[in-house]
């Protein structure tokens, strides 16, 4: 993707992203027929779209929502597979930490470039509101978690799925913004278990600001207003208004948490829980781990 200051003429392999005239932008995951599943590419379009964000303000408000039946349906473990691998087929060289011989230098490198989406959705001075139809599952969760604000449709529906993988149940962020939302207590339940929380639970514990009925269109409709709400605020009163909110919540810091799961990530991928949670998945059988 060329780089460009011009939001509006961005284009991306996984993402649609359109500017309106009013400054409210409209980020969409772009992978309906893999459910927004998050591959490479998208890690790196995510990536690239934020830091052009985090300088370029012609973009007050974002809205991001999954195209399809999804919003997100986390990482793409077909793809994800490739990390174990020692080579990597040609379309995958163009990763540069795919690239690096050992196997576990992989996993660092990508679980940071991964991490760093979450902690650069916090950054950006624009509020971020997600718009939640369909199945936000494992990094999907995650990244509904990161915005500012969450609508769930009807249909909507959330899951912590890494611990249902052998993987930790604390990843890119998420341990750090449950508790933060709904309380320890509930957020812990939500993390150990990685059941899933449809829409009507979802706002009665406060991890969306409302459910809306009807199609995508009135979904989107609801996003707008507040969006535009938003926009008759002071640009810099809601950039220091997030700085603040991110402040206050930084206890001890999201950087700090996001290195604490990392670490978790690392030792747990490198077990066989991870080997047996992913055939279990594609198996559609539940995991037989073995006991400590």
């Amino acid at each position: 993707m060329p780089l460009t200051d011009d939001l509006s003429t961005m284009m991306f392999e996984t993402l649609k992203f359109e500017l309106n005239s009013n400054g409210i932008g409209i980020l969409t995951l772009n992978r309906p027929d893999n459910l927004n599943a998050m591959s490479f590419q998208m890690f790196e379009d995510l990536n690239n779209i934020f830091d052009h964000l985090m300088t370029n303000l012609d973009c007050r408000v974002l809205i991001l929502k999954g195209e399809g039946r999804a919003f997100c349906a986390g990482l793409d473990l077909k793809e994800m597979n490739v990390l174990n691998t020692k080579r990597k087929p040609e379309e995958y060289k163009k990763f540069y930490y795919l690239n690096i011989p050992e196997v576990l230098k992989n996993r660092i490198y990508f679980q940071s470039r991964l991490s760093r989406v979450i902690v650069k959705m916090r950054k950006i001075s624009q509020p971020i509101i997600a718009i939640i139809h369909g199945p936000a599952t494992g990094g999907g969760f995650a990244l509904a978690l990161a915005s500012d604000i969450r609508i769930a449709g009807e249909k909507a529906k959330f899951n912590n799925a890494f611990i249902k993988l052998g993987l930790s149940g604390s990843d890119v962020g998420t341990s750090y913004f449950l508790p933060r939302l709904i309380g320890l207590s509930r957020a812990t339940e939500i993390l150990y278990t990685g059941r899933f929380v449809d829409a009507q639970e979802a706002e009665n514990i406060g991890l969306v600001l409302k459910t809306v009925m009807g199609n995508e269109s009135k979904l989107l409709k609801a996003a707008m207003e507040i969006a535009e709400e938003l926009l008759l605020k002071s640009p810099l009163g809601l950039r220091m208004t997030k700085e603040a909110i991110n402040l206050t919540m930084d206890s001890p810091s999201l950087e700090t948490i996001i290195q604490l799961e990392n670490r978790g990530q690392m030792i747990t991928s490198a077990s066989s829980d991870v080997l047996e949670g992913m055939l279990a998945f594609f198996e559609k059988r539940k995991p037989k781990y073995p006991k400590l």
